[in-house]
């Protein structure tokens, strides 16, 4: 009879097997991958003697070529881990060689006209899949719904012209000489507002994050290439994690812990994007906050012997947080008070 000692001792040795030959793989591949071009920047059954290079396609691109020049994607070269990797234009277009000897016929060359979003996407992935905070990108929201990456960057150039958002936005300016980063279209509060208008309105309330201000980019809590968490929240440790790194003192561990925090996050009771009142609280009041969970306490709001210390009647009995002050978690009292 197999015991679950046993079972538990076959899941080790299986592990460690898979880890052993992931990582044996992993050091074959950078080995062999230090004196040739990607896979990704070759075409399937192409000849590396089918490349020509980009100022070839300077010839007859200038102004592209032109554009391109002041991008990363044109300085990899220069980058010690892509040298003898990059390929230039080559690397999204495919081998030129054909498509030179024929005249600039579209038809020898990888061209992006008519493809659908998820098609350019894979495109970029062949080189961007490998970051972390690119991984998930085929399971994300953006994905699915046919919003491909160069809907947001540019390939090409750096967004031309002065790129300062209007009356709704205050952040910074950009131009050519000082693009947006990661090669953006233009300002990523912009970007992301253009998409989702039903948060716009929440940062022009009284109390709200500073993000039209520029102290805070959306990517500071949303990964935009993907996540398993709802919204595609970034650290998806907790559900308050991304508010954490701002809001430590809230995390904890504490000893004894406010169960909404935990299982539901900051937004059981806060507003993320923006709010009417103070703190970003969901309610005028902080006892409607209160109440909704903790509906017994309406057993003590009438008057007489049962009324206790929560009979509403005072202002100071209305607050609820004028008494249990740690209501993030503390450490001392399981009412959490001070």
């Amino acid at each position: 009879m197999i015991t679950a000692r046993k079972i538990k001792n076959l899941l080790l040795v299986a592990f460690t097997l898979g880890f052993a030959v992931w990582a044996i793989a992993g050091m074959y591949s950078t080995a062999e991958g230090g004196n040739v071009v990607l896979e990704s920047n070759i075409a399937e059954g192409a000849n590396p003697d089918d490349y020509v290079g980009s100022e070839t396609c300077k010839a007859c691109h200038e102004d592209q070529f032109k554009n391109f020049s002041g991008t990363k994607h044109a300085k990899l070269h220069d980058v010690a881990s892509w040298r003898d990797k990059a390929k230039g234009c080559e690397s999204c277009h495919g081998p030129g060689k054909e498509h030179v000897e024929n005249g600039g016929d579209k038809t020898k060359i990888i061209s992006f006209v008519g493809k659908n979003a998820k098609e350019i996407s894979e495109t970029c992935l062949a080189c961007h899949s490998g970051k972390e905070s690119h991984n998930n990108f085929r399971r994300g929201e953006h994905w699915r719904n046919n919003i491909g990456c160069t809907d947001c960057h540019t390939s090409h150039s750096p967004p031309t012209g002065d790129l300062s958002p209007g009356s709704a936005t205050q952040i910074g300016t950009f131009n050519k000489t000082n693009p947006p980063p990661a090669m953006l279209k233009s300002n990523e509060q912009q970007l992301c507002i253009s998409c989702h208008n039903e948060v716009k309105s929440h940062f022009a309330k009284p109390f709200r994050h500073k993000v039209m201000e520029g102290s805070m980019n959306c990517s500071d809590c949303h990964n935009a290439h993907g996540g398993f968490d709802s919204k595609q929240t970034k650290l998806g440790v907790a559900a308050d994690a991304a508010c954490a790194k701002c809001h430590a003192d809230k995390m904890g561990p504490f000893v004894f812990e406010h169960a909404p925090l935990k299982t539901e996050g900051c937004a059981a009771c806060h507003a993320p994007h923006g709010s009417a009142n103070p703190r970003l609280l969901k309610r005028h009041q902080v006892r409607q906050l209160c109440l909704e969970c903790h509906s017994g306490i309406t057993e003590q709001l009438s008057d007489g012997p049962t009324g206790g210390p929560h009979d509403q009647k005072t202002l100071l009995q209305r607050n609820c947080t004028a008494c249990h002050t740690m209501i993030h978690g503390s450490n001392s009292s399981n009412v959490f008070f001070r």
